[in-house]
């Protein structure tokens, strides 16, 4: 009974601790983006006490936040990730549990100003949310009870915004339409937006309370035109750290840049030099991918294997090695043959292919029931981010689109591009250098 009292006593301070440190660092300010928050860090590991928090080498950002031992829901909870700092949270942020993307278009008479009003509100709510504080005059009570569980909001920009706010001669370049692509299916009524958000968290009830205050807050001003539910492993699920798998059942994200990597930030972000309003900010594509899941399951696994090219079970390269090694797209096997196949989706797809192109995967799955044929209506919200689509999305689709042996079991059935502003800092709001510059 003792080394019970004095466990639950032990717990007790461990816990206290993690919300102190939480407390402090949020009077501390903004930190980094790479990887975990110093918050979320400590949010997750006070809770977990011996449990501990590892953090693994190559797929772990790209997988997400994921623990040596079960974490707690404690734990989970009170994890958080500052919304201020030089760039948005929910681009180098590890992606959560679950996830909403949605567009608005502005409403008829909106103009530049009803826009900035509108960005000040949601900036300001989602910096309350993503702290764990509940907005004023917020009586939904969705997630009264709740943690801010990693919350992060994220907000952009369509083409259409910049005309409807007399703001076209401040469009980006690199905003440009995306080109078509053989593989397009694309329905209109999901695809574009003048507005986007992206809202991720490892709790369900905490995305859907953003997710209804946005909406709530938007009015008269702007109307929603499409939106998207997703969700990703639960942080906790695995035994150790490990990539997430898609609806496929592969490891997807094991070769995305990292913010280790010395060229991560000129990959992904708009240099801080630019000199103008996206300094800072990035480009997001988001398409959503339907699997063709029922025609895969009906190849055999060495047949999945060679469409992608690494080994279902752990994710190695069929080149050798582990998961983490390097891709040898030279090597050959014994017969002569090629041991990444000419077409598979890690040799088309890789930097090597596409003159060093390379963009940031952080996409949710998605199930929205079944076709009038039985066939399940899921796959891929991709979500790629790069400092501009012309070099990174664009030369690498138009590579898979001619010659990825997956692409025949993938349909693009939306797509969209949003520039993405910088981050804000506190008292301002998301896109304020664009509408008050």
């Amino acid at each position: 009974m003792a080394d019970q009292a004095d466990q639950a006593g032990q717990a007790e301070k461990t816990a206290k601790a993690g919300q102190q440190a939480e407390k402090a660092d949020r009077k501390a300010g903004p930190d980094e983006r790479h990887g975990l928050s110093r918050r979320r860090l400590l949010g997750t590991a006070g809770a977990a006490g011996a449990a501990g928090l590892v953090i693994g080498g190559g797929g772990a950002l790209a997988a997400g936040a994921a623990q040596e031992k079960r974490t707690p829901l404690s734990g989970v909870g009170s994890a958080s990730v500052p919304f201020h700092g030089k760039h948005q949270a929910g681009i180098a942020d590890p992606a959560q549990a679950c996830g909403h993307l949605l567009a608005f278009d502005l409403a008829p008479g909106a103009d530049r100003k009803a826009a900035a009003a509108l960005l000040r509100r949601w900036s300001a709510t989602a910096a309350e949310l993503t702290a764990g504080e509940a907005p004023k005059g917020d009586d939904t009570g969705i997630a009264l009870d709740a943690g801010p569980s990693s919350l992060t909001v994220t907000f952009g920009f369509g083409r259409g915004f910049f005309d409807r706010t007399g703001l076209a001669d401040k469009r980006p370049a690199a905003l440009e339409p995306l080109p078509a692509f053989t593989a397009d299916a694309l329905d209109a009524k999901r695809s574009d937006g003048d507005l986007w958000v992206q809202i991720g968290s490892d709790d369900p009830l905490v995305a859907f309370h953003a997710l209804r205050l946005l909406q709530k807050q938007a009015g008269d001003t702007a109307r929603p035109r499409w939106q998207m539910n997703g969700f990703n492993r639960t942080p906790g699920a695995t035994a150790r750290p490990m990539t997430a798998r898609n609806l496929m059942g592969q490891m997807d994200g094991t070769n995305n840049p990292k913010p280790s990597d010395k060229d991560f930030e000129a990959r992904v972000f708009v240099p801080e030099d630019s000199g103008d309003w996206m300094a800072g900010g990035s480009y997001a594509v988001v398409r959503r991918i339907r699997m063709l899941l029922d025609s895969w399951d009906n190849l055999s696994l060495e047949r999945q294997e060679r469409v992608i090219g690494r080994r279902k079970s752990d994710g190695a390269p069929l080149s050798g090695g582990t998961e983490t090694t390097p891709v040898d797209l030279n090597k050959v096997n014994e017969d002569g043959s090629l041991a990444i196949a000419g077409d598979a989706h890690i040799r088309v797809a890789a930097p090597e292919s596409n003159r060093g192109a390379a963009m940031v995967r952080r996409a949710f799955s998605y199930h929205d029931g079944f076709l009038d044929d039985g066939a399940p209506d899921a796959g891929l919200l991709f979500i790629a981010w790069q400092a501009d689509p012309r070099k990174g999305f664009v030369p690498v689709q138009r590579k898979l689109d001619r010659g990825d042996g997956l692409s025949r079991f993938l349909r693009h059935e939306s797509s969209a591009l949003f520039a993405v502003p910088g981050g804000c800092a506190e008292g301002e709001y998301v896109g304020q250098k664009l509408l008050e510059g």
